[in-house]
C-alpha cells in the first residue's frame, strides 16, 4: 500500500464520544473500549504523520435546532434528545489529542449524518490528492464507519476499516461487521497490519 495514495478518514473524534464526560460515551457498552480505540488511533496517526499519507477528520456538527434531523430515529434521535454535537458546544469540538498533529490533519466539515461524503467536500479532497486507498476508523462501527466505507467503495476506492481503531455499541456487533459486512465491499484489518503493508512506514 502506497502512503502517497492512501487517506485515513477519522470519523467522530469529538468530545461527545471520547471525553470522559462525553454525553454519547455511554453508547458504547464498554467505555474503556473507547479509550483503547483512541490510543490505537493516535499511535497510528503518529506512524502516518511522517509519510505522504493524507489524514482527514470529518466531524459531525449540528445546528442548535437540529434542522438536519427532521424525523430522526435510533441513535440520531438520541443525539437530538441529549443535544449531542451541537454547534458551538464543547461536545462538538474535536478531541484535544488531535492538536498534537497540527495542520497534518485536514478538517472537512459539513457532515450531518452517518456518511462522511454526504454534504461535504471529502470526495473532492480525495480526488485532488489522487487517493486510491481509503482507511476508515472511529465511531460507530455499524453506523458512520459502515456508511462511510460503503460510500468510499461506491466511489471506486479500495476500502479498509481499521478494526482496532473503531468501536461499535457492543463487541459482538463490532465483530459481526468486521467479519461479515466489511468483506462485502472491502476488508477489516488492524492498524498494525496496515502499517506492515506500507513500506514507507517504520513499525
Amino acid at each position: 500500500m502506497n502512503a502517497a495514495t492512501t487517506a485515513l478518514i477519522l470519523v467522530g473524534y469529538q468530545n461527545d464520544y471520547f471525553a470522559t464526560d462525553g454525553i454519547l460515551r455511554g453508547v458504547v457498552e464498554d467505555p474503556h473500549g473507547v479509550d483503547r480505540v483512541l490510543d490505537n488511533t493516535l499511535a497510528f496517526i503518529r506512524a502516518l504523520a511522517p509519510t505522504d499519507a493524507t489524514i482527514i477528520s470529518t466531524p459531525i456538527i449540528l445546528a442548535p435546532d437540529y434542522r438536519a434531523m427532521a424525523s430522526p430515529v435510533g441513535i440520531l434521535n438520541t443525539m437530538k434528545e441529549v443535544g449531542a454535537f451541537k454547534e458551538g458546544s464543547t461536545g462538538a469540538e474535536n478531541i484535544p489529542a488531535l492538536d498534537e498533529f497540527g495542520d497534518r490533519v485536514l478538517y472537512v466539515g459539513g457532515k450531518v449524518g452517518f456518511n462522511a461524503f454526504s454534504n461535504t467536500t471529502l470526495g473532492d479532497v480525495l480526488s485532488e490528492r489522487g487517493i486510491e486507498n481509503v482507511l476508515v476508523c472511529g465511531m460507530v462501527t455499524s453506523l458512520c464507519i459502515d456508511s462511510t466505507g460503503r460510500a468510499a467503495y461506491e466511489r471506486g476506492y479500495n476500502v479498509t476499516i481499521l478494526s482496532d481503531c473503531s468501536s461499535a455499541r457492543t463487541d459482538t456487533e463490532h465483530q459481526f461487521f468486521c467479519e461479515n459486512v466489511f468483506p462485502l465491499y472491502g476488508r477489516a484489518a488492524s492498524s498494525t497490519e496496515v502499517l506492515n503493508e506500507m513500506s514507507s512506514v517504520s513499525v
